[in-house]
């Protein structure tokens, strides 16, 4: 039996002391864990990129797609953290969720590593 108030979003605020559903709370934890997966995989591919790769790429190309995947690593891994601590404070006080930028700038950024690679001998 319930005991808490239903909230927006199906979140539970028990007694009014903050305490969310721990259904939300680990998936949220688990979104977290998903990017830092994501962050880390991103980094492996510029280590093998600028490292381990025989590519036939110019050394600017190989340079821009080493850097460009090791500093989307790093925004992910800096904004992960913030999100998921925005999320647990919002579902505590029952508030509605903002949106987050982090799955548009991650599409944009592959996108644009896509290009370099497909057109990387080009340049």
């Amino acid at each position: 039996m319930e005991t808490g108030t239903p909230e927006p979003g199906g979140a539970t605020v028990e007694g009014g002391s903050g305490d969310v559903d721990y259904r939300f709370t680990l998936a949220n934890e688990r979104t977290f864990l998903a990017w830092v997966r994501t962050a880390l995989a991103l980094l492996a591919g510029a280590v093998a990129v600028l490292h381990l790769l025989p590519l036939e790429w110019s050394e600017a190309t190989r340079t821009a797609v080493g850097l460009l995947l090791a500093l989307l690593a790093g925004v992910i891994t800096v904004y992960a953290p913030v999100r998921w601590v925005r999320v647990q404070r919002a579902m505590s006080r029952g508030a509605p969720l903002k949106l987050s930028l982090l799955p548009l700038i991650t599409t944009f950024a592959v996108a644009l590593v896509s290009l370099l690679v497909l057109f990387g001998n080009l340049l």
